[in-house]
């Protein structure tokens, strides 16, 4: 839970690098809440098919959205690209799918334009 968190402590810093573990492990775990949380949503009959949210997931998408797109600009940064390219993903087909090429490349080993690599958690 810990690389979950990670992420929340640089809540909307949109300098420096974040390395594949933080990137992954906050999107995957991410997901997996918003599912859970859209399943309890459904459960109770309050989940919307036509946007995709019910009130506990819409609140969590909410809450998740800011450090996501702050650890997502990390990412790319670390693969020596502008956060700007975070903006791919409005592309129909290929941006969303695009943007997750560039997030899964291995990172820069040393320094680069947007700082020194990023530091490598050891799970506990």
């Amino acid at each position: 839970m810990r690389w979950f968190f990670q992420p929340f402590k640089k809540y909307a810093a949109f300098r420096g690098r974040a390395g594949r573990p933080e990137f992954w492990l906050f999107t995957v775990i991410s997901f997996g809440f918003y599912f859970a949380l859209a399943g309890v949503d459904i459960f109770f009959g309050r989940f919307s098919k036509d946007y995709y949210v019910g009130p506990l997931s819409g609140i969590f998408v909410a809450f998740i959205t800011l450090p996501w797109i702050a650890v997502s600009v990390r990412r790319l940064h670390d693969t020596a690209h502008s956060g700007w390219w975070y903006l791919i993903q409005g592309i129909p087909l290929i941006g969303l799918p695009w943007f997750f090429v560039l997030a899964a490349r291995k990172g820069n080993p040393g320094e680069n334009r947007f700082g020194p690599p990023p530091t490598t958690f050891v799970a506990q």
